[in-house]
This record gives C-alpha cells, structure tokens and sequence, in this order.
C-alpha cells in the first residue's frame, strides 16, 4: 500500500462524471493516466451517503477470474508514480454526488491533506459552438494569483451554477492548495458519444502545464477514429455540413490573434521535447 504522507512532490488530477463532462472527456482523460501509468488504488469513499443509487446505479458484471460481483458508483482515488519523472501524481476518478455535497469535498479534501499535494488539477468538459474539425478548445484558469502569475493563466470570469468541480477546487484554494481548473470544449452537435479527442487535448494541456511527460497510448488514434466518424456525420446531413463550415469561419477569425510566435514556439518545444524522449539518439 502506498504511503500517502510519503509521495514525491505530488500533484492531484480529478475529473467527476455527470454534470461536468460532456463526452466523458474529463474522466476520460483520468482513466487513461490510470491505465498507463498503471495506478494503484489507494481509497475510495463509502458510497452509502452521497450517491442516490436510482439515479447512479450499481452494476453487476464479472470479474477477471469471470466471477459475478457487484460495483458500486463511487468515487476512487489512486496513486500513480511514473518512472520517468521526480513526482507522483494523485489520481481522483469519481461521479458527481447527488447529496451531502460539502461532506463528499471534506473526504476528498483529507486526502489532498494528508498527502501533502503541491497542486490540484480539476478537469470538466462543456458543450460548446465548437467545430469539431479544428483543435479542441482548451481553457485553464485559477484563483491563485501566484500560480496564475506564473503560469500565465487567466483568473475565471465565470459567474453561475457550478458543479463538484467548482466547488472542490475553490475548497482546495481555501485549505492552502492551488488549484487549477482546465476544460475542454466539445462540439454540442457531436457530443452524444465519448470523445478522445477531447481528452487528448486535455492531456496535453496538463503536460504542458506540469511539464510532465504523459505517454499517449491509443488515444491519437481513437481521436483519429472519433474524428473520421464525426466527419461521416457531417459530410451526411447538408444542414451539419453547413452549420460546421459556419463554425469554421468564427473559429478561424477568432485564433488569428492567437498565431503568434509565442504560441508556435511553445507547441514546438513540445514537439522536440516528446521526440528526445521517444528517441534519444537522435541529434
């Protein structure tokens, strides 16, 4: 078992489904650092007290020794500690819960405690007038006016209903903890399946941010996938086709602006960065 008061350095990523992720992109983009970085584990909240089981429903299903079991919804957290770098990350998958919101954050927020986490990255996902031809509109803001300062990042304007990943955040900020909220827009016209093109890009948007080296596996390609079956989708119907080339035109008028030579020089820095890491003989 891992010792929570021991990690390295460590750095929470959450994403909660329901609400705040469209597409299953947040909780995508969660399950696929599990998965590659092999996490463990660690804990996971009582479910009995925040979730209404009519609304998120246990599943009955087989294990790997093709045993019957029952899987309740919760919320689970794990521990990833990637060779390839000098910190490890936590790693909070859950669902959103239907009740006893601020006694589900204080579970949370103890855990975040107890491992003396630097940084919290809270992943969403929301529909928007989003062409899905271009790149994924990534946004990432905070109310932690050193970190914003630092990382350049924007303090939220957003004013509204919030979900569980507002309301973690600002309660991380408020036990001394930095937290950063990153999301991904989805096309709303296209949102009815998950979208790994979406979750890609929020990946990438943290690898940056951390500079944390985060491996790919098949996700380019189920983004090449999704991207070719979006495509079909509306090549099928003139008034889509019509719709998204409209779209087009507002979000190439809008990322003008945003061509700069910043901007090409750090995605390019990127580039090289993963390719030495692929490929270390090479010049």
């Amino acid at each position: 078992m891992v010792d929570l008061a021991n990690l390295r350095d460590p750095v929470v990523i959450a994403a909660f489904a329901g609400w705040n992720d469209a597409a299953e992109a947040a909780t995508g983009a969660v399950d696929h650092l599990i998965e590659e970085w092999n996490a463990e584990l660690v804990t996971e909240i009582d479910p009995e007290e925040y979730y209404d089981f009519q609304v998120n429903r246990p599943e009955v299903g087989f294990d790997e020794n093709g045993d019957r079991q029952l899987t309740w919804p919760t919320t689970r957290v794990y521990v990833a500690q990637p060779a390839d770098t000098d910190r490890d990350v936590l790693l909070i998958r859950g669902i959103e819960p239907n009740m006893r919101w601020r006694g589900f954050a204080q579970e949370l927020l103890e855990v975040v405690d107890e491992s003396n986490a630097q940084i919290v990255v809270v992943l969403g996902a929301l529909l928007a007038d989003s062409p899905h031809t271009r790149p994924i509109p990534v946004s990432a803001t905070s109310s932690d006016e050193a970190l914003s300062a630092s990382w350049s990042l924007e303090p939220s304007t957003y004013e509204g209903p919030t979900g569980i990943t507002g309301v973690f955040g600002d309660l991380c900020g408020a036990l001394g903890v930095p937290a950063v909220s990153i999301w991904g827009a989805i096309p709303h016209y296209i949102a009815g399946s998950p979208c790994p093109k979406a979750s890609l890009a929020l990946l990438s948007k943290i690898e940056a941010l951390l500079d944390l080296q985060i491996p790919e596996g098949e996700l380019p390609e189920m983004a090449r996938a999704w991207q070719r079956g979006a495509d079909e989708l509306s090549e099928e119907d003139p008034e889509v086709a019509e719709y998204v080339h409209s779209l087009e035109e507002q979000r190439d008028t809008a990322d003008l602006p945003e061509a700069s030579g910043d901007a090409i020089a750090a995605e390019f820095e990127r580039y090289l960065r993963r390719r030495n890491k692929n490929h270390p003989d090479t010049p």
